[in-house]
């Protein structure tokens, strides 16, 4: 780390960035493994050394995560539930604040200077999310992760990372998911589904293909924000995300 406290990490002057200032969306899952719950710090690691690197290219990275592997609103919703819709969305919310916990410790044992920022106050926890503040935190080269969603319930993390992408003036928004980018159907239960390279955002609605949900594709769709989703399992696909190499799916006008 410089001397101004900016994360120089594998610093590489020669290297072009595609993406000065990105917002990356990573969903609870990412934590844990597959058909499990909790956090599981070797995967939160994982993230956190992908991250690292990718920063250590100079890029502003504000990530959005969710919190699925702890808690998901939808388990109360149903008819025999007897906690309110909008109080299982604020308990979702409360999970994204502890993977948001973990995630930082992990990017701090790396030497990473980061801010946690929620939509929620909780000022023994983490900064209030201030539009200003998290736009000068990037510039000072720190590392911010965004967590309780939007602080309202009824909208997804997916909407809340387009959100924040918008008004952060992220030059693109990465969806870090399970699988290797956008198919044309579940590639877990199709194994003849097919990979797009690319895509415009009509087509996504078009075919209701599962990214993201439809709200965030529109709020992106209308800023023409592009969205690039792959597969972060796979070691330096951040970093190569971030650099604009072709990897997963870009969805674009």
């Amino acid at each position: 780390m410089s001397d101004d406290g900016k994360n120089t990490a594998s610093q590489d002057p020669s290297s072009k960035l595609a993406y000065k200032r990105i917002v990356l969306k990573i969903s609870g899952e990412g934590f844990c493994n597959p058909g499990e719950r909790g956090i599981i710090m070797d995967n939160v690691l994982h993230i956190a050394e992908q991250t690292y690197r990718a920063a250590g290219h100079g890029a502003q990275i504000a990530i959005v995560l969710g919190g699925g592997n702890i808690l998901r609103g939808a388990q109360f919703t149903s008819g025999n539930s007897s906690v309110h819709e909008a109080t299982a969305h604020y308990m979702g919310m409360l999970a994204t604040v502890m993977n948001g916990l973990a995630l930082q410790d992990a990017l701090e044992s790396l030497g990473c200077e980061t801010r946690l920022m929620t939509a929620i106050r909780m000022e023994g926890v983490a900064e209030a999310y201030i539009r200003r503040r998290a736009r000068r935190h990037l510039e000072k080269g720190r590392i911010i992760i965004l967590v309780a969603g939007t602080g309202s319930p009824f909208v997804t993390t997916d909407t809340a990372a387009a959100q924040r992408a918008l008004e952060l003036e992220a030059d693109v928004l990465l969806k870090a998911t399970r699988v290797d980018g956008i198919y044309s159907e579940d590639p877990e239960k199709n194994p003849h589904a097919i990979l797009y390279s690319e895509l415009t955002y009509d087509d996504v609605h078009r075919q209701n293909l599962k990214v993201m949900d439809q709200e965030a594709i529109a709020k992106c769709k209308q800023y023409e924000m592009p969205i690039r989703v792959f597969n972060f399992r796979t070691v330096g696909n951040i970093e190569r995300a971030v650099q604009g190499e072709r990897v997963g799916t870009l969805v674009k006008v």
